[in-house]
């Protein structure tokens, strides 16, 4: 076995976990809207189990319904008839011998009122999220009391239902930690004013369901090793606060940190480095004897060995991890690495569940949608028919390995000498390699399902019609968009740039096109030139989560470089643009030397019209060539048309 620490037993108050890996708490949004764990959920947390998981802690979930809703469609264990299908979930769980712990969450400031019925949002203090924007109100002291009673009742439930223990979720800014940190808690009363008083109402909850769930029931808790705020938690006090829960009888602490104030901190873009907060956890085990677990943006199966080996923690935590491939851990277990989907931490998971919907991956097509479209579904009807697939891109990989799981032979068409199509350019700007990596898990997953890749390979229709396909799924990528306008034709693409086709000339450089392409250009040109970037909208980033944004634009400003929205590009020049202000019609010239189009792209469909002729609706179009947009679209457009190709 490659990974000797991972996949040693580890024991956590009574419980023998067969391995030292957990899945903590992400917010998912699978649950039903009552709040109880339905079909969906219970897949969704059964494949991370299949997939070889030793303790699976569930989303943040819900103990009041009043002012506690954190996501819709949010587990609750906040009335007793919930206890039946989390019941039917701890069955599923356990059926791999994956323990499963409820976390037992109240969200405080950090709910946005429009989650709550218009209600006033509650904190220990009137404290105000900056992220939120909304003001608090500070429970009253017989209001705290009120919460503790409901946070021992939803343990209580928990335990009814079979779960094998809670975790209290006193991390992030949520309220429990609101209580804790002194940036929130001013209170004047016994929940405020002192260490033992802040302390006191995460100690009640602790005490009280000591005492109605018994003294062998596993409790653990979540707490930050840093607040990364001014007048925060700091990693003094989480040592203290971890060695006063271990008095009071925790049998585990989850070491986390940041808040929604301290952004990023909580859930790390991909400029974070893998491992970078394992001090904190280290602080923690070196002051306590209980378990600690660590999450510590741990993408690769080394890192996690190298964490338990060198003493940061006895279990870690692969929680985006876990939803990018729900096989992490049995794919480490059986040496295979390169045939593990790995976080690019691009954020894409937390853009969805913040609009509302259910968990959704750029590299995983089925996550949050296990019940409906995973490979149990799979119609395997194939019988060795052969289809064509026409592009190495992320599109055509999708599609080709789909085809490939339901029987088909799979021929797969790539003009270049390697496939990847614009994974290989996305991967250039700073903090991108791991879209290297998922371009090595490509070609290992395609190996492995016995898909024929034919690189520096165009797929003519004679070709295609010769590998004898009944069908093609044509996934040729897109085209980049160049407007028709005076002197386009002096300017370059971004593709050309991050490719090395194009140079860039003078010290001067413009980008037009603020969305993801024409931003991470514009970071890798930045520290070498004055660049500026043009958008048409008043707003950059497009779809891209908020810190990426923010980063990207931070990166490109810090080296003399500037951001001009809502300005029109009208005409290229011998001395740089023309640009028009989309509200005022003022127009003015920004110089460069190099003039960079970074506009997106169009569908691009190479001899479209004689592969329909030849084969009718068996040509199928996904990725760009359906419909442009990003990774995420290209593989889940794929998929799902070759799901149900046939079937």
């Amino acid at each position: 076995m490659p990974y000797e620490k991972l996949f040693a037993p580890g024991r956590i108050a009574n419980l023998e976990l067969k391995n030292r890996i957990v899945m903590p708490a992400m917010g998912c949004s699978l649950a039903e809207h009552s709040g109880e764990a339905g079909p969906r959920m219970i897949k969704y947390y059964a494949e991370r189990a299949k997939g070889g998981t030793g303790l699976i802690i569930t989303e943040i979930t819900r103990i009041d319904d009043e002012t506690g809703v954190g996501t819709p469609n949010q587990l609750s264990v906040t009335q007793p008839y919930m206890t039946g299908q989390l019941h039917r979930l701890v069955e599923a769980v356990h059926a791999y011998d994956t323990k499963l712990f409820v976390q037992l969450h109240h969200p405080g400031n950090q709910t946005p009122s429009r989650l709550i019925g218009g209600r006033q949002p509650v904190s220990a203090s009137d404290v105000t999220c900056r992220v939120i924007g909304e003001q608090p109100r500070a429970l009253t002291t017989e209001e705290v009391e009120g919460l503790v009673k409901k946070f021992v009742i939803g343990a209580v439930i928990a335990q009814k239902a079979g779960v094998d223990g809670v975790e209290i979720h006193g991390a992030h800014g949520y309220l429990v930690s609101q209580f804790l940190s002194p940036h929130t808690n001013k209170r004047t009363d016994k929940y405020g004013g002192s260490f033992e008083g802040r302390m006191r109402f995460a100690t009640e909850i602790i005490l009280g369901i000591r005492a109605y769930c018994g003294p062998k029931f596993p409790i653990g808790i979540r707490i930050n090793g840093n607040d990364y705020l001014d007048d925060g938690i700091t990693e003094e006090d989480a040592i203290a606060q971890a060695q006063y829960f271990e008095k009071l009888g925790v049998c585990y602490i989850n070491v986390s940190c940041g808040t929604y104030d301290s952004g990023a901190t909580i859930i790390e873009p991909n400029y974070f480095q893998e491992g970078w907060k394992k001090h904190l956890a280290a602080n923690i085990r070196k002051a306590v004897s209980i378990p600690v677990i660590a999450v510590c943006n741990i993408k690769h199966p080394a890192v996690a060995e190298q964490l338990l080996d060198e003493g940061f923690a006895d279990f870690v935590g692969i929680a985006r991890g876990n939803l990018a491939d729900p096989e992490w851990a049995s794919k480490a277990m059986r040496g295979e690495d390169k045939l593990i989907r790995k976080c690019l931490g691009c954020m894409e998971c937390f853009r969805i569940l913040n609009d509302g919907l259910p968990l959704g991956c750029t590299l995983n097509p089925v996550l949050g949608r296990e019940f409906e479209w995973g490979d149990e579904k799979l119609v395997k009807n194939g019988e060795g028919r052969k289809v064509a697939v026409i592009g190495g891109g992320p599109g055509g990989f999708e599609a080709a390995l789909t085809l490939a799981k339901r029987g088909f032979k799979v021929v797969l068409f790539e003009a270049k000498e390697r496939i990847g199509g614009t994974v290989a350019l996305a991967a250039v700007p700073p903090c991108k390699t791991m879209l290297l990596e998922f371009i090595d898990t490509m070609e290992a997953q395609l190996e492995q399902a016995g898909v024929e890749v034919c690189v520096n390979t165009p797929a003519t229709l004679e070709a295609v019609k010769a590998s004898g396909a009944e069908a093609i799924f044509m996934a040729a990528g897109g085209r980049p968009i160049v407007p028709e306008i005076p002197g386009i034709e002096t300017a370059v693409t971004a593709e050309d740039v991050l490719a090395g086709k194009a140079e860039v000339k003078g010290d001067q450089v413009v980008v037009i096109g603020g969305g993801v392409t024409g931003l991470e250009t514009a970071e890798t040109l930045a520290p070498e030139h004055k660049v500026t970037v043009v958008e048409m909208l008043d707003k950059v980033g497009g779809n891209l989560y908020p810190s990426i944004t923010m980063h990207l634009a931070q990166e490109i400003m810090k080296h003399g470089g500037q951001i001009a929205k809502g300005k029109q590009l009208t005409a290229v020049t011998a001395e740089g643009v023309t640009v028009r202000d989309t509200k005022s019609g003022e127009e003015t010239a920004i110089p460069a030397g190099t003039v960079i189009l970074a506009m997106g792209v169009r569908s691009n469909r190479p001899d479209y019209d004689e592969f329909r002729a030849a084969f009718g609706e068996k040509l199928i179009l996904v990725g760009d060539t359906a419909r442009p947009g990003q990774i995420y679209d290209a593989l889940h457009s794929a998929h799902d048309k070759a799901f149900i190709y046939g079937a």
